[in-house]
């Protein structure tokens, strides 16, 4: 294609800079001065930092590209990650989120390494004030690495991919569990912490997804009760299985369930802030902005409520308890200082 002149893999981001500099021909790279250490400081009113713990995925789902774009699964070591967060929180950072592909494959890779081994690794040796892990599958949640959780630090937010409440779409999709899998583990996170948010992603209109199947993800989704869903209509990828199924929905089916479970989402959400009122959540206050004399703060808890407070303190990148008070009918959450 005439219009483009680079072609970058996704290992290929920390050099971009430099690569084009180098394509270009120039010699000075004035975005790009200072040691490396500066690469990763905080800008002003930074609170959250996202580190990677691992690359790519083996996984293969019928509709996902992301293992032929981002290759195949591959492990940072536990060193360096641990060297990271110090840095960060040297820095100023009050949260770090564990990201990656597949962080529940994190370790397969490094001799003596796993997920949990990493997560009391970070704790035992960094002073960060809170430790998020972004998304793990249903089967990788065990009862070892719930007992982590018994350090506040770790917040109690579990995001477990749903994709389909039917078990003849999952197993269509290539996903490695079951619904009954996920609602097990669903009731294992609430019996061992009961004030945790659980969260999912959902695919609507996958081909071959009769009303049945979609109604039993309506049902499974309502049963369990999410703290909040993010639905995404099936999109044809090519260079997937999926993109070769027969029975490919149309537009119109795909909108009219995308609706009813975007009302369902809203409406758990609600119902998942409405029973939080009344508790005190540590809250990371993030920004604020000036609301008729005063300073409105936004943040978000421990089990991720976002949240909004008037406060003259300065709270900005402060760890603090809030009360949760009232639920405005936008669906957002008022707060108290304690």
């Amino acid at each position: 294609m005439d219009e483009v002149d680079l072609v970058f893999g996704n290992v290929d981001k920390p050099r971009l800079v430099q690569q084009i500099v180098e394509w270009r021909g120039e010699h000075a790279v004035p975005c790009a001065i200072g040691d490396e250490a500066d690469y990763i400081s905080p800008r002003i009113g930074r609170t959250r930092a996202m580190v990677k713990i691992q690359e790519g995925c083996n996984q293969v789902c019928a509709y996902c590209i992301v293992p032929k774009v981002r290759g195949r699964e591959r492990s940072i070591p536990t060193e360096a990650l641990v060297g990271e967060i110090q840095l960060l929180a040297a820095k100023g950072y009050k949260e770090v989120v564990l990201t990656g592909t597949q962080l529940g494959s994190y370790g397969f890779d490094l001799v003596g390494a796993s997920l949990g081994l990493l997560i009391a690794t970070i704790l035992s040796r960094c002073n960060i004030e809170r430790l998020r892990v972004s998304s793990l599958q249903p089967r990788e949640i065990t009862d070892d690495l719930l007992a982590l959780w018994s350090d506040k630090r770790l917040c109690p937010h579990f995001h477990m991919p749903l994709q389909s409440g039917s078990n003849s779409i999952l197993r269509m999709m290539r996903r490695r569990y079951t619904a009954e899998d996920y609602v097990e583990t669903v009731k294992r996170i609430r019996e061992r912490i009961p004030q945790a948010s659980i969260t999912a992603d959902v695919i609507v209109g996958f081909p071959g997804e009769t009303d049945a199947d979609f109604r039993a993800t309506y049902e499974l989704c309502e049963s369990i009760g999410f703290a909040d869903l993010h639905m995404f209509p099936y999109s044809m990828r090519p260079g997937t299985s999926a993109a070769y199924y027969d029975d490919q929905l149309e537009f119109p089916a795909k909108s009219e369930r995308m609706h009813a479970l975007l009302n369902l989402g809203k409406s758990m959400a609600n119902q998942f802030r409405q029973g939080s009122l009344g508790t005190v959540r540590s809250v990371l206050w993030e920004s604020q902005i000036a609301d008729e004399g005063a300073i409105q703060w936004t943040g978000l808890t421990d089990n991720y409520i976002r949240v909004k407070s008037k406060s003259n303190l300065p709270l900005l990148n402060v760890i603090a308890p809030a009360m949760l008070a009232s639920l405005d009918v936008e669906g957002t959450v008022r707060a108290e200082i304690v």
